[in-house]
């Protein structure tokens, strides 16, 4: 790992995300395409240097925004070596793993291998499972790599207390990112972890909810609108610790709400929606890859005015 003081320890993973996310959000990249639909490195690479430079808090590689499900095994090593490299041991790397545990296994060693500080465990592929049987398919991955783990409960993975207990006890699971947005379940959750166990806000656009998942206690989260448009994502991200509800309301009138409004026309729009967004701005990261799909013409064009009023909202240009 490329750590700027060259301690890998899950403590110290979970400090330095822990620092790291009081200065600003969580990145997700993009991973960059051809139009041909193999890999960018250059692209990809112009793409992560471009987000670090922003001052996020930590950034995550080959997650769902960036298209992990489409990656194969040298095409994730590809693209966490290069966000390792960019990073320079700056902020914590923090790759994507998943399927079933033995599979997940293969991408954490190759994520070890590459240097990132920590791994997100994606919901598992397909079958619907009982506690016992989430708490101890993150127990069979976590004894099989030495970096740390933040568990991500989304879809069919939702933890109770008893497995969040039980998963918070492996000296390696750091965390979890809660993409269900039940606030309810959630406060019980972080009143029942431990001190110290990390908790982030995983919604999709999760702005939208910033506010009330802080009232819970998990004011980190990640942006997938820092991908195309930090100036927005910062803009939001300093509102909210400044406590500025004004310019929160504004843009969560403007720009984010109209944004998921677009976003919920189409499946798969959560991502091809943000990739578009990204060439709209002369990101070179390419289109998505089947099965999702690029945005329509007409909503192309509303996303580009979206961006416009978004962007003028705090003083940026397209």
């Amino acid at each position: 790992m490329l750590t700027v003081d060259g301690d890998p320890s899950p403590q110290h993973v979970a400090r330095r995300l822990r620092e790291g996310m009081t200065r600003g959000v969580l990145s997700f990249p993009l991973t960059a395409f051809h139009d041909d639909g193999s890999l960018d490195p250059d692209g990809f690479r112009a793409h992560v240097a471009g987000r670090l430079a922003t001052g996020p808090g930590a950034v995550f590689p080959a997650c769902g925004t960036g298209e992990f499900f489409s990656l194969d095994e040298e095409e994730y090593r590809t693209v966490v070596s290069i966000t390792v490299e960019e990073a320079a041991g700056q902020v914590p790397v923090v790759a994507g793993t998943g399927y079933g545990w033995a599979q997940a296994a293969r991408f954490a060693r190759i994520a070890e291998e590459a240097g990132a500080d920590a791994l997100l465990t994606l919901p598992h592929y397909l079958v619907e499972a009982p506690q016992s049987g989430l708490a101890a398919q993150l127990e069979r991955l976590a004894a099989r790599t030495r970096l740390p783990l933040i568990a991500y409960q989304r879809g069919q993975v939702a933890y109770g207390i008893e497995a969040l207990r039980r998963i918070a006890g492996i000296p390696n699971v750091i965390g979890l990112k809660d993409g269900h947005s039940d606030l309810d379940r959630l406060q019980r959750l972080t009143l029942a972890a431990p001190d110290g166990f990390l908790f982030f806000n995983g919604a999709a656009t999760a702005e939208i909810q910033a506010r009330a998942y802080a009232a819970v206690g998990v004011p980190a989260y990640s942006s997938a609108v820092h991908a195309f448009a930090p100036e927005i994502a910062g803009a939001f991200f300093t509102a909210l610790g400044d406590g500025d509800r004004g310019t929160m309301d504004e843009l969560l009138r403007e720009f984010y709400v109209p944004l998921v409004e677009l976003r919920d026309r189409a499946p798969g729009y959560a991502v091809s929606l943000v990739k578009a967004a990204a060439r709209l701005r002369g990101q070179r990261v390419g289109p998505v890859r089947a099965p999702l799909a690029d945005p329509a013409p007409a909503d192309l064009a509303g996303l580009k005015a979206l961006l416009t009023t978004g962007l003028d909202l705090v003083g940026a240009a397209l």
